[in-house]
């Protein structure tokens, strides 16, 4: 089974879609380092410092503003889509997989839905609101 959410965000879709290549951005709203910028073929590694957990993601796809697909060190590919709405809006989708169990389906889509409001809040009020770190707060180091 795989997760699928989305959001709606306003901006235009080359915004929207640099905010995933560009860890100073990403890191506003998701992981809090990164090795570097996505590059098709690159490896990189991401870093969620306040809970002590890295992960290597391959960049197996970037369609500029159209998709990014990577594959993570759990071999789970995750899929964002970037589909245009207007010209100063977004949609953005997020579908990842194979999971197993319910549990796993859960987690990963309200983890995935915290990276999509953080991401409007960011790009749209420029906010950090720390929702991936306080999705947790027993488990930081």
């Amino acid at each position: 089974m795989r997760t699928k959410v989305s959001l709606l965000i306003r901006k235009p879709v080359s915004e929207v879609f640099q905010a995933f290549i560009i860890p100073e951005i990403t890191t506003r709203f998701w992981f809090s380092k990164s090795s570097g910028k996505l590059v098709q073929g690159e490896k990189v590694t991401w870093e969620w410092e306040m809970y002590g957990v890295t992960d290597g993601v391959v960049v197996e796809e970037i369609v500029p503003n159209e998709r990014i697909r990577i594959q993570a060190q759990n071999l789970r590919e995750t899929i964002f889509r970037f589909e245009p709405f207007s010209d100063t809006e977004t949609i953005v989708e997020i579908e990842n997989g194979e999971f197993e169990t319910v549990e796993e389906i859960i987690d990963t889509t309200e983890g995935y839905t915290l990276v999509l409001s953080g991401l409007k809040a960011v790009l749209e009020h420029d906010l950090d609101l720390h929702l991936i770190e306080d999705k947790h707060p027993h488990d930081r180091i």
